[in-house]
């Protein structure tokens, strides 16, 4: 590696230069900041040394200079001064690092470490402590896990997930995909075995029919607001790249996951957030506005009416609330300007409706299709609309009202892959994860199937009618038109189904820093 070292006084650094070269690294001296320029043009340079106090062309014009036309270039500054004006003039000029007079030998070889060495460091520590973790988590796979532990695994596998993009460490990225997978396998398992205990038992787990309960009314005061923001279809991992952009702002006061309920799609996971019932319950205690698979009109138009009821169950009923919905941007825009008004309200409910939007317009629209191929790409993209988003700003604006803030969702949703073909009459319900009605015929071993729906608290069409969710990442494909449609659908992202990015969802409670 070539490191370019630029100081008035370069034959005392000899010393310096010498332990260097026997490290490996090739030194080029410059005495000014016009000899260092010409060598920059001449030679391929990897790490700038550069003298903050040389005569004629100044280190900080010569930095100006290098971010001009050799940006791509990491410079230390160094210098015998510490006043803060020039670490912050230098600093602000985008160094990379910055060293005080006198260096030692070991001071410059963590700095070459810290700037051409760190992704090789970084990708090598990752790789050792991921392989240790591994192995923890394939013994736990093998092993009886409850739902804490299910959670734990979840949130360890979307660490690794993060850390091995970050660090550019693709020789492990396969492994952890097939890791991923196994434990999409076990937990599939899980769900089908334990599924109908959550609901029906006496311990009930936190799910979405009572995260309302558990986790947002206690909440609420009459001194200060609080926000419930629901964005649609986020993911856990879509959550964990968008967090460090929020806690620039908020406090973290609890931070956790819940299980979305079945299906993992909005007009069943996100009625019954609202409600605080589950989809039978909803049905039979509005038999007017709950809308089932096949039937006509919007299946999430009656949510401000089901949290309504929801609150004076609660014993809420005086509770003064606001309910927006944000279904495009344009909205979301405008109801920036609306947030001042709703401070003297004890709860605020906004339900954002973009990441579902997104998600869904990848089998419609190309250009999305061709950005969010991948998780890593979905996430990125997630990171991207956020940081753009009138929710943003809308955060900012609840910000300064020092308020109380409640961020989740209704479900998250996976990437499919692996078709399975199903068969049944024109009454069957289109969703690619799961499907209603009855005349099903399918691949047993790809599905999980409630023959008797009203023991899982869910709501039927026909008397005989069932439900059937897609494990892992498959997806239902009809048989008439199969290669057609297995090939428009596949890596798409979907919903509905079992898997832990559906089911297994965050949610976070925060303050105003």
């Amino acid at each position: 590696m070539n490191i370019l070292w630029a100081d008035d006084e370069i034959e005392l650094l000899k010393p310096h230069i010498i332990y260097l070269e026997e490290k490996g690294y090739q030194i080029i001296p410059a005495k000014s900041g016009d000899e260092a320029l010409d060598l920059i043009s001449s030679n391929d340079i990897d790490l700038i040394f550069l003298d903050e106090n040389m005569p004629g062309l100044s280190g900080l014009e010569t930095l100006s200079i290098i971010n001009e036309h050799y940006s791509n270039i990491p410079v230390v500054m160094i210098t015998k001064s510490e006043e803060e004006s020039i670490m912050e003039e230098a600093i602000g000029s985008k160094i990379s690092d910055y060293l005080i007079k006198p260096v030692n030998p070991s001071q410059i070889l963590l700095a070459i470490k810290k700037n051409l060495d760190n992704i090789r460091l970084v990708e090598e520590k990752t790789t050792k402590n991921y392989q240790q973790d591994f192995r923890n988590i394939s013994l736990k796979l093998s092993s009886s896990l409850s739902k804490k532990e299910w959670f734990d695994i979840f949130k360890k596998i979307t660490y690794w997930e993060l850390e091995i993009e970050r660090s550019g460490e693709k020789s492990i990225e396969e492994i952890l995909e097939m890791q991923k997978v196994e434990a999409n396998m076990q937990f599939f398992k899980f769900v089908k075995n334990h599924y109908k205990e959550w609901l029906s038992g006496s311990n009930v787990p936190l799910m979405s029919h009572n995260i309302f309960k558990e986790k947002v009314i206690p909440l609420i005061d009459n001194e200060q607001p609080t926000y419930f923001i629901l964005i649609d279809n986020l993911r856990y991992d879509q959550w964990e790249v968008i967090k460090h952009d929020i806690i620039k702002d908020f406090y973290i006061l609890e931070e956790d996951l819940y299980t979305s309920i079945l299906p993992t799609a909005t007009q069943y996971s996100r009625n019954s957030i609202f409600a605080g019932l589950l989809p039978l319950e909803i049905q039979k205690r509005f038999p007017n506005l709950w809308k089932n698979d096949q039937d006509e009109g919007g299946k999430n138009m009656f949510e401000e009416q089901f949290l309504s009821d929801n609150l004076n169950r609660l014993g809420k009923s005086a509770l003064k609330y606001s309910y927006t919905k944000i279904t495009n941007i344009d909205y979301g825009r405008k109801v920036i300007s609306k947030i001042a008004d709703m401070k003297n309200n004890s709860l605020n409910v906004i339900v954002y409706n973009f990441v579902d939007m997104l998600s869904h317009s990848r089998t419609d629209m190309k250009v999305i299709k061709e950005l969010a191929d991948d998780d890593a790409a979905y996430r990125s993209l997630t990171a991207s609309w956020y940081s753009h988003s009138p929710l943003k700003e809308i955060l900012l604006r609840i910000k300064s009202q020092n308020a109380k803030l409640f961020i989740t969702t209704d479900h998250g949703t996976i990437n499919v892959n692996k078709p399975s073909k199903v068969i049944g009459d024109r009454n069957v319900s289109v969703n690619l994860r799961y499907k209603q009605g009855k005349n099903l015929n399918f691949q047993k071993n790809d599905v999980f199937v409630m023959d008797n729906p009203k023991d899982y608290f869910l709501p039927i069409q026909n008397v005989s009618s069932k439900y059937i969710f897609a494990k892992e990442n498959n997806y239902f494909v009809y048989q008439n038109n199969y290669n057609k449609f297995v090939n428009y659908y596949k890596n798409t992202y979907q919903h509905g189904g079992i898997s832990m990015e559906e089911m297994l969802i965050p949610y976070v409670s925060l303050k105003p820093k």
